[in-house]
């Protein structure tokens, strides 16, 4: 090829991928398709150049293929593409769009995940995906109840009890036998799911266990084997966000700001970036946050005082954010959690 490739930008799809090349002054020197698997023999024949892409599914794999081949692969939010594509949306402007993107000085790129980094994703998410049919298997059989006058408080526990209790008895009048039989079923299967969610959780405390990162990430309260290895798995090492606060603010856990009367004012949080592990970032310090403000130390005293300031909710939330941030400093530096460096930390 006569004019030198600088940066390659990628559009990927299914089977066919846009492609678009821009030389060193941002004109475009190449426009084609291939299929998605010759991509990497195409860019084994271009000479180490910028390889841009939207970090969506299957370009964490293209990602570290191209950099075997001494490109410089960037990944991008596809949300901070869409402003540099032009009018008719296609698949080729999307390509340029990503080229361009790509070459942004104050662009936010995302970092390469290894195969055990996604490895550890796709557990967590099939776990995820175990939970909400367990969910969904405890509310059809509480609604049943409901449409028979069998009003059952929230909660597993509660309908186990509940559920043990009318089952045993066949005499019971409020559920027929067809219903007895089919709520027993049900229980059979959130049992079933109960088993597979435990051998998930006994999976992810092994890698706790293993992994030198997620056991000094276990130290911290309200961050067990479950929150460590999303963690690891979500943003690998300490140097992928230059501070704790800008993992915070990835996590959706920084409160949006407006000003009222010439004063600014805190809003809800952003809730934007990975909507899991910020979940499960909230019901660790929902869970710690009681045993945590009992101790008398810095973590438990700024606690207290929040308790006393805002609703309960808003604490855990601002308890969050700063599991994030401490969580941040002790990937930095190597190091277990120590409650007398966590101001400094965080």
């Amino acid at each position: 090829m006569k004019t030198k490739i600088s940066v390659l930008g990628i559009d990927i799809g299914k089977n066919l991928c846009s492609l678009v090349g821009l030389d060193a002054s941002g004109a475009v020197v190449l426009r084609r398709r291939a299929k998605r698997e010759t991509l990497v023999g195409l860019a084994a024949q271009l000479p180490p150049c910028i390889v841009a892409m939207e970090a969506c599914y299957g370009a964490h794999h293209l990602g570290r293929l191209f950099a075997t081949h001494g490109h410089e692969v960037r990944l991008m939010s596809p949300e901070y593409v869409r402003p540099y594509v032009k009018a008719q949306k296609n698949d080729d402007r999307d390509a340029e769009a990503i080229a361009e993107a790509g070459t942004r000085p104050t662009m936010r790129f995302v970092e390469l995940k290894t195969q055990d980094q996604l490895d550890i994703q796709t557990l967590h998410r099939s776990r995820d995906r175990l939970i909400g049919e367990r969910t969904a298997l405890i509310n059809q059989a509480r609604a049943i109840l409901l449409e028979r006058g069998i009003v059952v408080p929230k909660g597993k526990r509660h309908l186990e009890e509940r559920l043990g209790v009318l089952l045993d008895e066949p005499d019971e009048q409020e559920l027929s036998g067809r219903m007895r039989r089919l709520i027993a079923d049900v229980r059979v299967q959130w049992r079933e799911l109960d088993k597979r969610i435990a051998a998930f959780d006994a999976e992810f405390a092994a890698f706790a266990k293993e992994n030198e990162d997620a056991r000094q990430l276990t130290t911290i309260p309200g961050v067990g084997a479950l929150i460590a290895s999303a963690l690891i798995a979500a943003i690998g090492k300490a140097e992928t966000f230059k501070h704790g606060r800008d993992l915070a603010a990835w996590l959706g856990l920084v409160p949006r700001q407006a000003t009222t009367g010439g004063k600014p004012k805190l809003l809800g949080i952003s809730k934007r970036g990975n909507a899991y592990l910020r979940k499960q970032l909230i019901h660790g310090a929902r869970a710690a946050l009681p045993h945590v403000a009992e101790r008398d130390t810095g973590l438990g005293k700024w606690l207290k005082g929040l308790i006393a300031r805002v609703h309960y909710n808003v604490a855990v939330v601002a308890l969050a954010n700063k599991l994030a941030r401490i969580a941040w400093a002790v990937l930095r530096r190597g190091e277990k959690f120590a409650v007398g460096s966590l101001f400094v930390a965080a």
